[in-house]
């Protein structure tokens, strides 16, 4: 379909709506009047889905691993809906999950999203939701991440980066070679349980190991401002990568003392070994790989092009537990 053509009032496919992002996502376009038909697409049975799949909701479970039901879902009920726009938002949310399946998930599912909505007779839009994982962080950067500053390249990333990375950059590869309009959101973490939120599971802990020495600064988004920024982009004329920062900046020490936790600092050494064992012990998902940099060095998104152009301003900060004794 050519993205020019793309009526103003849209129907829209949503992948990875099981997630709390997904979910959010799907409520709001249900109270959207530009928004007509949504298929909400889920890895589990479609009986079990939070909202009730009736009028303009259809709730449809699909493996995107498989290419064949992937096409089956773009090229059946897809083009029976006369889809406009997709939502990308399916990613592995475990940290230490790895592997061809995991791979497949998190990168070809999106390439097969792409090819097969380029051969589309409806859909015109893209919208693949990406993270701010994928920066480089280190000391000599920035802390201010514009949309220009250097990827995490290279093989030394555990698998859950790489793979955000190779998503990203495929998407952006195909931008303006496409004949989708194309939208690549970098969000910061996106903060909450169920969220594959790596703080989120560091924060679980009564006690809460940092570098000693380090309390860099962390941008955190909440899952009410994800889901505004990607029904802004949704309904955007325009195309391209926009960062999506969260509305709470502030240092790690005082993460761990707003979500009531007692804060330890330790070597940096003994940090990874020591969050390992965590791992093992307790099936808790943080992993220090993945948190590294960060935990050494402050990196907070800039949301300027994202003001500029979709008209998103971070408005719902993290709500905190209430801690007895903690300053407001």
């Amino acid at each position: 379909m050519n993205p020019d053509l793309l009526p103003r009032t849209r129907n829209v496919l949503i992948t990875g709506a099981s997630t709390p992002l997904g979910e959010a996502l799907v409520r709001a376009l249900l109270e959207d009047s530009r928004v007509d038909r949504i298929i909400a697409v889920t890895g589990e049975p479609a009986e079990v889905y939070p909202v009730e799949a009736r009028g303009r909701l259809r709730v449809i479970q699909v493996d995107l691993v498989k290419a064949r039901q992937v096409r089956d879902l773009l090229f059946g009920p897809a083009r029976d809906q006369q889809i406009h726009c997709v939502v990308h938002l399916a990613q592995h949310r475990v940290a230490h999950a790895k592997g061809r399946r995991v791979h497949a998930f998190n990168v070809e599912a999106l390439r097969s999203i792409i090819d097969l909505s380029e051969r589309h007779p409806t859909i015109g839009r893209l919208v693949v939701r990406s993270d701010a994982a994928v920066y480089r962080v280190q000391g000599d950067l920035p802390v201010l991440i514009g949309e220009d500053h250097p990827l995490a390249l290279g093989d030394r990333a555990p698998q859950w980066v790489r793979d955000r990375v190779e998503a990203d950059v495929t998407a952006c590869a195909r931008m303006g070679l496409s004949p989708l309009q194309m939208v690549v959101l970098r969000m910061a973490e996106v903060f909450g349980p169920g969220a594959g939120s790596q703080l989120f599971d560091y924060l679980q802990s009564p006690i809460c190991l940092r570098p000693a020495g380090f309390d860099p600064m962390m941008n955190l988004l909440t899952v009410e401002d994800a889901a505004i920024a990607v029904q802004k982009a949704l309904h955007a004329d325009a195309q391209g990568v926009f960062n999506i920062p969260g509305a709470d900046t502030l240092p790690l020490t005082a993460c761990i003392r707003s979500h009531g936790r007692v804060g330890l600092p330790v070597p940096g050494p003994l940090m990874r070994p020591l969050y390992d064992w965590r791992w093992r012990l307790t099936g808790q998902d943080f992993m220090y790989r993945v948190n590294q940099d960060r935990f050494h060095v402050s990196c907070v998104l800039d949301g300027t092009r994202a003001r500029q152009v979709l008209r998103y301003v971070p408005a719902h900060p993290v709500d905190w537990p209430a801690v007895p004794g903690l300053d407001a």
